[in-house]
């Protein structure tokens, strides 16, 4: 596939004249047609100076032989879509982004991408297209806001949604509340701390597909721009050396992607996203390789919401290559995967070194021993969950209480209004996963309200759906397989006894196995979804493996 198929011969006479159309001289015509991806929408605050960076990333590539062609794809603000039926879309849209521009990208024989993200599910959504269609593509994302400051601290989107928490039990008012509002955002870009966005941003750099400082410097910094510019320039280095993402992205890419993951305390979100670009291209991943990457990768950066430091901090540390380099040098992280840059990580990263220890801790002096992720199993949760055990007090923690079930977010929410939920709680929040949520909404309000009431360290939350990257606490999400599927978590009953046991890697559900059997024996009859949640729920899969479309070789 290349855009001679659409401008080389006589038979192609009708289609120049259509790219005359556009204003396209013959010089332009006869260079390489490079699509820039432009997530741009008026909607997402991520993405409101896209424009902008697409204008920049068309500069650079013009200045280096190519021909660019912006055309856009869907965006969902979690934040905007947090609480409401709009949640059930946010996942979802991560396919429908990757289907988009296989579409254009096929339809008009591109040569190659750059692809302009910036907030959640748009960065892993571009990433599995980019090793779907496999034609040269680097990512520039529009980059993360900068916190804001209330009350003499830095502040961020989390600390209004815990805000709200605080305002509901009585130890905050409605004013103060408002004037947190205006102070919490004060820019463009993706939310200032470690969230989901900013954490697949971070992921670029280690995975390879990205130039050095794509996923911490600020929306608002001039040197995005200067990024962006790099990012067009480089895609025509790609075509030239012929250079495609499954080159870069392997399993030595994805494990150092993990790496990074374990080291930064990521969202658990990544999670979801890396075996779906995994899937993508033709990659096995198991999940139990976290745990054995997490084991021995300490997490040297806190950033919100787990530690005072954001994105903007950890930039003026020495970035993502610092703390890349720090794990090189610990032979923690594979040196050898090539990158968009044309050279390898360690070749890239050579000069890279930490200038702010207080951000990025050493390796041997980290803040913890073990990564920021883990993965846990037991008879809650035979095919896996996931806790971000990083923002966490212990990680060796045991947590031993009484269920309260609630099938969705809406009752939970209701009921920790309505102070139902108290210190040694497990709160099972179930009916939320991929297929029977559909899309697997995330959990941000439930957790920040109890963060806010200060309920986070003493009560547990379990869900078949997802936590937002904002959240903290003792909050295991991804419970495989779903309510939906039949699995464990479905059979469930409020006063049921569940143990988690951190240090073990386990959740258990402790009752007899004769009530166990009997419970299964009672199936919830799902309500039928129309439209595209409709479809999607019929072809997603389990949380475990990335909340994926089936493949199409499947039957």
């Amino acid at each position: 596939m290349n855009s001679d198929t659409v401008k080389r011969g006589i038979d192609r006479a009708p289609h120049r004249s259509l790219l005359k159309a556009l204003g396209l001289t013959d010089r332009e015509i006869n260079k390489p047609f490079i699509g820039v991806v432009n997530s741009f929408t008026e909607l997402v605050p991520g993405h409101m100076h896209l424009r902008q960076i697409a204008d920049a990333v068309k500069a650079g590539i013009r200045e280096n032989g190519g021909t660019p062609f912006e055309f856009s794809t869907v965006a969902v603000c979690d934040g905007i879509a947090m609480g409401h039926e709009g949640m059930h879309f946010s996942l979802a849209s991560r396919e429908l982004i990757a289907d988009s521009i296989e579409v254009m990208a096929r339809g008009h024989q591109l040569d190659a991408l750059v692809l302009i993200p910036s907030c959640d599910k748009i960065v892993p959504g571009m990433l599995m297209a980019a090793m779907r269609l496999n034609l040269p593509a680097i990512v520039v994302s529009g980059g993360p806001m900068l916190p804001g400051k209330f009350e003499g601290k830095a502040v961020s989107l989390s600390t209004v949604f815990e805000g709200v928490g605080k305002v509901h039990a009585n130890l905050a008012d409605e004013s103060w509340l408002k004037s947190l509002e205006l102070k919490a955002c004060p820019t463009a870009g993706s939310c200032a701390g470690m969230f989901t966005a900013n954490s697949m941003n971070c992921l670029t750099e280690a995975l390879g597909l990205a130039l050095p400082g794509n996923g911490t410097v600020p929306a608002v910094y001039s040197e995005r721009l200067i990024l962006a510019k790099e990012t067009g320039y480089q895609v025509m280095e790609l075509v030239r050396q012929n250079i495609r993402p499954r080159d870069i992205i392997t399993p030595k890419a994805i494990a150092n992607g993990v790496a990074l993951d374990m080291a930064l305390g990521c969202s658990t979100n990544t999670i979801l996203h890396l075996p779906a670009i995994a899937q993508e291209g033709g990659i096995d991943w198991d999940l139990s390789r976290v745990n054995e990457i997490s084991e021995h990768t300490p997490q040297v950066c806190k950033l919100s919401p787990a530690g005072p430091h954001h994105l903007v901090d950890l930039h003026e540390a020495g970035g993502v290559s610092a703390v890349l380099k720090q794990l090189i040098d610990a032979g923690l992280f594979d040196a050898s995967a090539l990158t968009v840059s044309g050279v390898t990580q360690g070749e890239r990263l050579s000069e890279a070194k930490v200038i702010d220890a207080g951000v990025i801790k050493p390796v041997a002096e980290p803040y913890s021993k073990q990564g920021g992720l883990k993965i846990l199993f037991g008879d809650l949760a035979s095919e896996g969950a996931v806790i971000k055990q990083g923002a966490l007090s212990a990680q060796d923690l045991v947590f031993e209480g009484k269920a309260k079930v609630f099938d969705g977010e809406v009752a939970v929410t209701q009921a920790i209004q309505n102070g139902e939920i108290v210190a040694g709680d497990v709160v099972i929040i179930r009916y939320e996963g991929p297929k029977g949520g559909p899309g697997m909404r995330e959990m941000l309000g439930p957790t920040s309200m109890l963060a806010g009431m200060g309920l986070d360290s003493s009560v547990a939350l379990l869900t078949d759906g997802r936590f937002s990257g904002a959240s903290r606490g003792l909050s295991i999400g991804h419970i495989s397989p779903e309510a939906a599927l039949g699995g464990e978590i479905a059979y469930v009953a409020t006063g049921d006894t569940v143990r988690i046991d951190l240090k073990a890697g386990r959740i258990d559900w402790l009752l007899p196995e004769a009530e166990k059997e009997k419970r299964r024996q009672g199936v919830k009859e799902l309500t039928r979804r129309e439209g595209y949640l409709g479809r999607y729920a019929q072809f997603v899969q389990s949380a475990s493996k990335g909340a994926a479309f089936r493949s199409g070789k499947e039957e």
